[in-house]
């Protein structure tokens, strides 16, 4: 069955540099990002959560502080992306509000996705704002990123970042309409493929090379960004993205490449957990807790009877039910001595008894996995 946005429930949508910039005015293009709102207003309308990823920030100030030349040296870059961002947000902002939706702006680097404790506090936020309404607007932290850990090109960040927040479907908008199995610029004989159910090493061999101008992805990166979201059961369209309503054209069934998730994708991040992850501590429940846990539940302070070792918020922790025989796995969303001085009350009650109001689960289901036999 192939994926589409209908049925979607989250979507992420990257756009890159070329599509978002004027590279002749050094500005956004304010008809066509006019549309790509009308399009999110459309999907939230029915109900849907939109996230965008969206390039640009360097490319709208690369002109006004002189860096026209193709290669810039770190430094220029993170100078310019200071620049651009505020032109970049504030260009979101207008477009959305026109349809009556608050833009909320995130800057993530790797590390945030890769480090457990600050990949929890980016998806906390991320789901926050998706709750209060809001449209996040995320970019490469290009300020503050070094060479090293530089994601690169939006395409990765945007896997990463549908991956985090489970989304439904990611959508590349690009200046081509999908993969092909050559480079149809290069050879005319080269096959639109409509659907990738898995990237073989003869699809990945598909890419070509970076496109010119000032865009930093090529097909290269969206295949490296399918893997990722495929991996984690996120479905990804390459879509032409240079026309006037893309997001409508898509989902009306305008011409992509689709690409299929991994079957068992979902059960990724859970395997992860159950297997990879040393315990740093355990966590002690009632049996009403443990009960549960078992039908799919999250682990709320209340059922906690006990707090054993030391942690922090975001590392894997055991959980033992009455009889003190491991139920679950899962990673804490506070530290060892937060969770001793919530345990055994109600999630409402935090506040008062922290100072700070965390999250209302000390373990989300989304974080956990029952284990076999518990």
């Amino acid at each position: 069955m192939t994926p589409s946005l209908t049925a979607a429930r989250r979507i992420v949508v990257k756009i890159g540099s070329a599509l978002f910039v004027d590279e002749k005015a050094a500005a956004p293009r304010a008809a066509w990002l006019a549309g790509v709102a009308q399009d999110i207003a459309v999907l939230r309308a029915r109900g849907a959560e939109v996230i965008v990823v969206s390039s640009g920030a360097i490319a709208l100030a690369r002109r006004a502080l002189g860096l026209t030349r193709r290669q810039l040296r770190l430094e220029e870059k993170q100078a310019a992306a200071a620049v651009g961002q505020i032109r970049l947000a504030q260009a979101w902002s207008e477009a959305l509000s026109a349809q009556n939706l608050t833009a909320a702006q995130l800057l993530l680097t790797l590390e945030d996705t890769e480090d457990r404790r600050r990949y929890l506090n980016a998806r906390a936020t991320l789901s926050t704002l998706l709750t209060l309404g809001c449209i996040p607007v995320i970019n490469e932290n290009d300020t503050v990123a070094t060479a090293e850990i530089r994601f690169g090109d939006n395409d990765r960040l945007a896997a990463r970042v549908a991956e985090m927040v489970r989304a439904d479907v990611l959508v590349l908008l690009s200046d081509i309409d999908g993969l092909y199995t050559a480079d149809p610029r290069r050879d005319p004989t080269a096959r639109h493929l409509a659907i990738v159910e898995a990237l073989t090493p003869e699809i990945e061999a598909m890419g070509g090379e970076p496109p010119p101008g000032y865009s930093s992805g090529g097909m290269r990166t969206k295949l490296v960004a399918a893997r990722i979201a495929t991996q984690a059961g996120v479905a990804m369209a390459i879509s032409q993205g240079n026309v006037e309503r893309p997001l409508r054209a898509l989902e009306a069934g305008a011409r992509c490449t689709w690409f299929q998730p991994a079957p068992d994708g979902p059960s990724a991040w859970k395997r992860w957990i159950a297997g990879s992850l040393t315990a740093q501590g355990a966590l002690a429940v009632d049996h009403g807790a443990a009960r549960a846990l078992r039908k799919g539940g999250s682990l709320l302070p209340a059922g906690v009877t006990g707090v054993e070792g030391t942690f922090q918020r975001g590392d894997a922790v055991v959980v033992k039910g009455p009889d003190g025989t491991a139920v679950a796995r899962g990673l804490s969303a506070y530290a060892s001595e937060d969770a001793a001085r919530i345990a055994g009350h109600r999630s409402a009650e935090i506040e008062a008894i922290l100072g700070w109001r965390g999250r209302d689960e000390i373990i989300h289901r989304d974080d956990l996995v029952v284990l076999d036999g518990g």
